[in-house]
């Protein structure tokens, strides 16, 4: 048995490791468990989206109060023991949710409440969105937050938070209220606007620099009935769709619209996909036209629930069948003719490039949103983005493979194709960053220096930089 000085000392290793496990069993109360390789929680808690995403911890904890996550983040700043903090599981950095020591998975923090009297709404840390939409459906209400299946609640609103009611509403983060966060001294505190301005600036984009976030206070908003859904087409209407994404990104100026359009590299073959939304239960004419009289190979575009819509979103990525992926943002200011060809080929380019060396998929989104999204919030009140003067587009860049091996080549890719596309000096989005990004060109200098300031009142003793992501 190693002596307590020794874990005091902040000396690390397995048995270390194992050992900081039990301490933190021991303390912790009966709402809280923690679990070991072997078990079926563990193997939970450790799981990600993508199989790159994942590491081994020594032990997995899932914590049933703010206290006792106040008792864990003491133990592990003491020992200073590596740990991780996983909502649900989204992130596609290795170590920005995972860990090869202590893995704290927020599942148990799966609260959902509506008040109609402050229509807002709080959502634990633990939620996937599905689960949000599914429960907020029952309450007339939504909330902006993410647009596909299986996104967790936590990454997504810490970094910024696209939705296709942005245009409407604005970003996730514009709709924060309130965050009850554990910081690092152990305390539970409620963040707000008017207690802790600073703080609450830091919070919206900033991730897990400041302590572990357990549930989040958003504005809520009336929702009914929308219309849309997903259609997919053979490479040679590339035309017509490349026509159809200029003119809707150029043209439609209704917030209750939003649109995805995905150019893919798959099997071989270019496909070519458009996930369409609309506010309300049947969108006016002319704002989807030009999409649906494209013949499509597959379509499921039809009036529903916000809930259902989301539901109907396929994943693309198999994590069971031992998939890796990288993400990389791609700073784009419009979606012209030239922009989108330029895509284009670079998809042609990558896609053959990547499939040899096991590519599974090489896809672009193109993600447009109106000019006006930024200005549901006003300037300097959030970290991200370091500029609400105009619109940077979220375009990304997806690539899938199988073997470790490959990493870096496809790493590299995903940096190549943003620099060549991507304008250079304007805000990179967090969520979609590749893990080198340097945090400056997420949050700009004067960001940093608050969000530095904050975190050294809030975190004297740089306890989360035990955890990963990008760091302030």
């Amino acid at each position: 048995m190693l002596p307590t000085t020794a874990l005091l000392l902040g000396l690390t290793g397995t048995a270390l490791g194992f050992h900081v496990c039990q301490l933190i069993a021991d303390e912790v109360s009966s709402v809280t468990d923690v679990y070991y390789p072997g078990s079926s929680s563990y193997v939970a808690d450790n799981e990600h989206y993508a199989t790159s995403s994942s590491q081994v911890s020594k032990c997995s904890v899932e914590p049933g109060s703010a206290e006792d996550i106040g008792i864990i983040l003491g133990i592990l700043g003491k020992t200073k023991t590596p740990f991780g903090i996983k909502g649900g599981g989204h992130a596609i950095n290795q170590g920005f949710s995972s860990t090869t020591g202590v893995q704290i998975a927020m599942t148990r923090f799966n609260e959902v409440t509506y008040d109609s009297a402050t229509q807002t709404a709080v959502i634990g840390a633990g939620n996937i969105w599905d689960d949000v939409y599914e429960l907020l459906n029952t309450q007339g209400v939504n909330v902006v937050g993410g647009r596909v299946t299986g996104v967790g609640v936590a990454g997504l609103t810490l970094g910024g938070g696209y939705s296709y009611l942005s245009n409407q509403y604005g970003l996730a983060i514009d709709n924060m209220v309130a965050y009850e966060l554990v910081v690092p001294n152990a305390t539970v505190v409620t963040v707000t606007e008017e207690n802790d301005p600073d703080l609450f600036f830091s919070l919206k984009g900033g991730f897990n620099n400041y302590g572990i976030i357990t549930r989040f206070t958003l504005k809520a908003y009336p929702q009914g009935s929308v219309w849309g859904g997903g259609s997919s087409y053979n490479a040679s209407y590339i035309s017509a769709f490349n026509a159809a994404t200029v003119k809707f990104s150029s043209e439609v100026t209704d917030p209750k619209a939003a649109m995805a359009m995905t150019y893919v590299y798959a099997s071989g073959q270019v496909l070519l996909s458009a996930l369409m939304f609309y506010d309300g239960p049947t969108p006016p004419d002319g704002i989807f036209d030009d999409f649906l009289t494209i013949p499509a190979l597959t379509q499921d575009v039809t009036t529903r629930s916000f809930f259902d819509l989301i539901n109907a979103t396929s994943v693309s990525i198999n994590a069971a069948a031992g998939y890796r992926a990288v993400y990389n943002h791609i700073p784009t200011l419009e979606y012209s003719e030239s922009i989108i060809e330029g895509i284009f080929d670079e998809l042609n380019f990558w896609g053959p490039t990547l499939s040899t060396h096991g590519a599974l998929s090489v896809t672009y989104a193109v993600e447009p949103f109106l000019p006006s999204l930024l200005t549901h919030a006003p300037a300097g009140s959030s970290a991200y983005p370091s500029s609400r003067d105009h619109v940077v587009f979220p375009t990304v860049v997806s690539l899938e493979w199988v073997s470790e091996s490959e990493d870096d080549v496809f790493h590299d890719a995903a940096r190549q194709t943003a620099k060549k596309l991507g304008v250079e000096g304007e805000s990179i989005y967090p969520n979609y960053a590749i893990y080198d990004t340097p945090v400056v060109d997420m949050y700009g200098e004067e960001g940093m220096k608050r969000m530095e300031a904050t975190r050294e009142r809030v975190d004297p003793y740089s306890v989360m930089l035990l955890t990963g992501g990008f760091k302030v």
